[in-house]
């Protein structure tokens, strides 16, 4: 494992695209979350005394193996809110920008082609950001500027929160907000597959059981180490399948259903809290747990 302070505009601008795993969580930040983090990034920009600006870490894993065009996919295990709200905002930004024709030290075509794109790539690898599923195809959908594809997607919260950023942008100083987000920093952690153990990592990650849920931890837990196209299969035929029947249930349905499941199979009832532990010693010694 590899970690380094690393200036968040520097991190994106490099010949990568970053994929996050089907098996993620779709995104979830709402406004209020959306709000802090575009203060923040104000403040920065307002103080001149100011060479940086913390914002959390983002964590990935990457391979020896790159591609003939030099793109490196890099799967990505923690920071994955983050990493896509601030390229909505670069998104609001650009679009801001290209209405207002201010001079703020970069072009609309520089925003793009350093952050939110591989300029010289074709067809997939053309997209820095590659999210699961519907989240895709709305932040493409905003970077294409497809006014039809937006409206389908307006329920999604990827395209709430590019609304809200935005409608702030048009009333903000855009230098500021562009002067922001270059002081951004992250701590760049870089697993190495094969060497690293990313679930022990992102276990770490989310140890308070605040963020995740237990059927969430279950999910990674099985799909985490497995070739993407095994993963996506898997997730597709069997784990989908078995979260749509929860849909019109309680939150906590499907962490219940796990552990009525394992007190099933093991004859003992877990702790609400373990059900994700019961599952791992089940998996590992499925008669002794």
């Amino acid at each position: 494992m590899k970690a380094v302070e690393q200036n968040f505009l520097k991190f994106l601008q490099s010949p990568s695209q970053f994929v996050v795993p089907i098996y993620q969580r779709k995104y979830s930040w709402s406004i209020p979350q959306c709000k802090k983090l575009l203060q923040d990034v104000l403040v920065a920009g307002k103080d001149d005394e100011s060479f940086g600006h913390f914002t959390g870490s983002i964590v990935y894993i990457t391979k020896d193996v790159f591609h003939a065009a030099v793109i490196n996919q890099l799967s990505i295990i923690d920071g994955q809110q983050r990493l896509t709200t601030l390229s909505l905002m670069i998104l609001a930004l650009r679009n801001a920008l290209e209405i207002q024709k201010k001079e703020i030290g970069i072009s609309t075509r520089k925003l793009t082609n350093y952050y939110v794109v591989n300029s010289d790539e074709e067809d997939d690898l053309y997209y820095k950001l590659v999210l699961t599923d519907g989240d895709n195809q709305a932040i493409r959908s905003i970077l294409d500027s497809d006014k039809a594809a937006i409206d389908a997607y307006k329920e999604s919260r990827i395209v709430q929160n590019y609304n809200y950023f935005f409608n702030e942008m048009m009333k903000s100083e855009l230098k500021v907000v562009y002067e922001g987000l270059k002081k951004l920093m992250i701590i760049d952690v870089s697993l190495e597959q094969g060497k690293d153990n990313p679930q022990l990592i992102f276990e770490s990650l989310n140890s308070t059981g605040l963020d995740l849920s237990q059927s969430d931890l279950i999910r990674n837990y099985i799909l985490m180490d497995l070739d993407p196209k095994l993963q996506s299969t898997i997730y597709r035929k069997y784990w989908l399948k078995i979260e749509q029947l929860f849909t019109d249930h309680p939150e906590n349905a499907f962490d219940r259903f796990s552990r009525d499941y394992l007190t099933i199979k093991t004859g003992r009832i877990p702790r609400q809290d373990r059900i994700y532990e019961s599952f791992k010693r089940y998996l590992k010694a499925p008669y002794q747990s």
